[in-house]
């Protein structure tokens, strides 16, 4: 598997320029962990602070999203349409085989690259090693197609804070790698992996803490999914929040009466968000399980599914939610990317799930702003007060029973993020509509 990612250096050097000048180029990256190396060091390496986690240097990538509110924007101008046509390959990397969806870090010149076999360490400009992590084994021919294989890291994103590295791992738990030399710090069980659980993306930072939101919560187990707070020094847990409402508690009507051991759902699969101004973390949760409600054995709305969570960065406590569809039957969840935006002296958040609908929250009190339906759809009918989707009837699967129905579980939408780009005030969303026949049985 490869990628390629476009980089621009600023002019006349700068902290990733080119000496001498520092022209347009391609960088293409791939990432091998099965040849030896010798480990290196990061010299004179800085530590990242919580005020750079929010505003990085412009030649910096230090979150998921670049910056903590989401909006996946670089300041970097260099690469235009003017330039564009420019690019030349730089240096390449070859990838082990398997499913990745990382985002590369950007910290003074150095590029940390994660992959389901660990973590390298690599000079940006010159595609040079310094080091590398390796955690399992590649995975095997049979295995290089599964969303699932393991053990190993998390495939979507790692986190710098500090001078440390960060990423889960598909055995539920947490990891840090010091960011000079690779070698592990800590490492913290957070969950049972035998009974299911699992990260399929790495932790944010968040005002001293690494937050991290859990999946593979199916049925049968004693326990829900959920969303935490750990220590950076240590991996120690500072905090848990339920995403399903649990029996006795507010919301925990809206399962019925099915009891602990079959409300399953609400994975937190994908990192967070975080504004500065409302001093809130922003987190989006997936889907019931069973998709089906009949298979499920309750119509409720099944709180917090497919919801957009607020929550207290010290306690973790919900300072509000906002369900989005309640009662989600068919895998259109709603687990996607948190952006906060500022739209002149109106701050705003805004999210997208599988149904192709942006939504826009109030990110202080979560109260309905208004939802954009983009027209791929056929399932939900937007509430004009609550701003809600109400499915629609007709769409509802009934066991046994075909329908059609759109967009498909893959989504109008899916994980890969859109983008904000604050000068021309407009959203970049990758689309990729489709329908579904589905029997439910």
């Amino acid at each position: 598997m490869g990628f390629l990612t476009l980089a621009a250096m600023r002019q006349g050097g700068g902290r990733l320029g080119i000496p001498g000048g520092g022209g347009v180029f391609a960088v293409i990256w791939c990432l091998s962990m099965g040849s030896a190396f010798a480990q290196g060091q990061v010299s004179d390496y800085v530590p990242v602070t919580d005020a750079e986690l929010i505003d990085p240097a412009p030649d910096d990538w230090l979150n998921w999203r670049r910056t903590l509110d989401g909006q996946g924007y670089s300041p970097l101008d260099q690469i235009d349409r003017d330039t564009v046509g420019e690019l030349q390959l730089v240096w390449s990397w070859a990838t082990p085989p398997g499913t990745d969806q990382v985002t590369p870090l950007v910290h003074d010149g150095v590029m940390y690259v994660p992959s389901r076999s660990g973590v390298q360490a690599l000079d940006a400009v010159t595609g040079d090693f310094i080091w590398q992590h390796r955690r399992g084994d590649a995975p095997s021919a049979d295995e290089t197609e599964s969303m699932i294989v393991g053990p190993g890291l998390a495939r979507r994103n790692i986190a710098i804070y500090d001078d440390k590295i960060f990423a889960g791992t598909s055995e539920a738990q947490l990891l840090a790698l010091d960011a000079r030399t690779g070698e592990v710090v800590w490492e913290y069980q957070v969950a049972d992996s035998e009974l299911g659980y699992r990260y399929s993306s790495g932790p944010i930072v968040v005002r001293g803490k690494l937050v991290v939101g859990m999946t593979g919560c199916e049925r049968y187990k004693n326990d829900v999914c959920f969303i935490s707070a750990h220590d950076p020094a240590t991996g120690a847990e500072v905090w848990r929040t339920s995403t399903v409402a649990r029996p006795g508690t507010p919301g925990g009507d809206t399962w019925g009466d099915l009891p602990l051991t079959f409300r399953a759902g609400a994975d937190a699969w994908l990192p967070g968000s975080y504004d500065a101004t409302t001093d809130l973390i922003y987190w989006s949760t997936a889907q019931a399980k069973p998709w089906s409600s009949a298979q499920r054995g309750t119509e409720g709305a099944a709180l917090y599914t497919n919801s957009t969570l607020a929550l207290d960065p010290d306690t973790g406590e919900i300072r509000w939610y906002f369900q989005h569809i309640p009662a989600e039957t068919h895998d259109l969840d709603e687990v996607f990317e948190v952006v906060l935006v500022n739209r002149g002296d109106r701050h705003a958040l805004f999210k997208m799930g599988k149904i192709g609908v942006l939504w826009e929250l109030d990110p202080a009190t979560g109260a309905f702003r208004a939802a954009h339906d983009l027209g791929y759809q056929d399932i939900v009918d937007i509430d004009p007060a609550s701003g809600q989707g109400v499915l629609r009837r007709e769409r509802v699967p009934e066991l046994g029973v075909a329908v059609d129905y759109c967009p498909g579980p893959g989504g109008v939408k899916n994980l890969w993020a859109m983008a904000y780009h604050p000068e021309t005030r407009a959203f970049y969303i990758p689309l990729t509509p489709g329908c579904a026949h589905a029997v439910y049985g």
